[in-house]
């Protein structure tokens, strides 16, 4: 199969208290610590996932925008041809640093095994497979900045080489409080081409 162009279905963004979804905003609250504020998206969804409670922040950030994008898509359509393909800057540093103080703690005997599954990033994508049921390719990169050149180009490859159908593609950035998420999904179909500008433009809104 060849892919002359691949478009973004749909799109959401997290970030400063506040969810977007497509451009129009669905979600906000008045400023506060990020735990508070994903309570809050994970009620307004009416999500019903205990687990959710139990994450790390940054598996709760893309977590929340996932399932923004995949909560309407048929699941005997996502399961096993939706790819993940995810990225940021500080990996699980948030989380790491968490544990990092939990074992340096003298009257800690037993560091968490709660928190330690947590420190790896790709962690998230397991956490939304789980939900969604996805058997299908996932990924998950560190660059210094979003990296919209090779997040297209990798989405592309995925759907030539018929790996996936549709591509999730996500920035999940969390950090001390600093978070935001850029998340899409790529099908051979739709209104929005693909392309790197698109991206960038998408990015900063």
């Amino acid at each position: 199969m060849t892919v002359n162009k691949t478009y973004i279905k749909s799109f959401c963004t997290i970030q400063n208290n506040q969810i977007s979804l497509n451009g129009e905003i669905v979600f906000d609250t008045e400023p506060t610590v990020f735990s508070d504020f994903s309570k809050k998206a994970y009620q307004h969804l009416e999500m019903n996932y205990p687990k959710f409670f139990k994450m790390d922040n940054l598996s709760k950030l893309a977590f929340l925008g996932a399932e923004l994008l995949l909560k309407n898509e048929d699941d005997s359509e996502i399961e096993n041809n939706t790819a993940l393909v995810f990225a940021n800057k500080s990996s699980s540093l948030d989380t790491d640093v968490k544990y990092q103080d939990s074992i340096s703690d003298p009257e800690n005997y037993y560091p968490s095994p709660a928190v330690f599954v947590y420190t790896l990033p790709n962690i998230c994508l397991g956490e939304i497979s789980i939900k969604h049921r996805l058997k299908s390719e996932n990924s998950f990169f560190i660059f210094a900045d979003y990296n919209p050149e090779f997040m297209e180009k990798y989405s592309n490859i995925l759907l030539e080489a018929q790996k996936a159908d549709k591509v999730l593609c996500g920035w999940v950035e969390y950090y001390k409080e600093d978070y935001k998420a850029f998340l899409y999904l790529i099908d051979t179909q739709g209104k929005l081409e693909q392309n790197q500008e698109l991206l960038k433009k998408l990015y900063k809104q």
